[in-house]
């Protein structure tokens, strides 16, 4: 499955986007989960800082 995924990201418009994952601490238990999503390119930056 990751294979068709990438694929298809690689034609057209999808290298306008990037997989960022971010590492969050919950408030409740104090464990880090891991936070992935697709941004623009040019907000990549402003993912990170919020």
């Amino acid at each position: 499955m990751a294979k068709k995924a990438v694929a298809t990201l690689q034609k057209g418009a999808g290298k306008s986007y990037s997989k960022v994952i971010k590492m969050v601490k919950s408030e409740k238990t104090g464990a880090y989960t891991f936070v992935e999503e697709m941004v623009p390119n040019d907000m990549v930056n402003d993912y990170f800082k919020k």
